[in-house]
């Protein structure tokens, strides 16, 4: 089992077994090396420790738009340890993390790119199993459409972190999280949605599947 919760504690199997990404607690469990992955940095973490289900197995191709220097990459990687994770990000300066974590992970595939114009990456980008989305821009409803569009399989799922400042800092959360549900809405059809506190303030995240 690549993903352990114990005790209100989410961990995973780590694939470079002695080394931490982000300074992590390194745990043994049932006979292997795991990884604590923190809720308070990592939004799919916290999705998790709300009750998501995570349509994530050992062999899942994932699109993750939006990937940072890796933090949550990296356990998306254990997870998925004989799959693929194409790893999007538009800024540079992140980018030199992400390329030293794919040198140590060979599933993961960085790929510098801005996640509003997924045509330009449509030639390296297979068929994925799960579309997971946290970019800090106002079409985020849009954004992900485009991307499932062209990558997702036919039983893919998605999931969207939306950071309601990130949209419209005038709006109070509740407001700007409806509206975002509304667009998500045109196209896909919400399995499940959940606030993130206390992990994370004036955030939501939907699991979602094409209508």
């Amino acid at each position: 089992m690549n993903l352990l919760v114990e005790k209100g504690k989410l961990y995973t199997k780590n694939m470079v077994v002695g080394e931490s990404v982000y300074g992590e607690r390194l745990v043994r469990r049932r006979g292997a090396e795991y990884r604590q992955w923190d809720p308070r940095r990592s939004k799919l973490a916290a999705a998790i420790l709300k009750g998501f289900s995570v349509t994530l197995g050992r062999d899942s191709t994932v699109l993750y738009l939006g990937s940072a220097s890796g933090t949550t990459v990296s356990h998306v990687s254990d997870i998925a340890d004989n799959g693929k994770i194409y790893a999007v990000d538009v800024a540079p300066r992140v980018m030199r993390d992400l390329l030293f974590l794919a040198g140590k992970r060979k599933n993961i595939f960085p790929l510098l790119f801005n996640a509003n114009l997924p045509e330009e990456y449509s030639n390296i980008v297979e068929g994925v199993d799960l579309i997971y989305q946290d970019v800090a821009e106002r079409n985020q409803a849009d954004i992900l459409e485009k991307n499932a569009r062209l990558f997702l399989k036919e039983n893919g799922t998605c999931m969207i972190a939306i950071k309601s400042r990130s949209i419209n800092v005038s709006k109070k959360p509740g407001v700007v999280f409806g509206e975002v549900e509304s667009q998500l809405r045109e196209h896909f059809r919400v399995l499940k949605k959940a606030r993130l506190e206390p992990f994370e303030k004036d955030h939501m995240i939907f699991l979602l599947v094409k209508k």
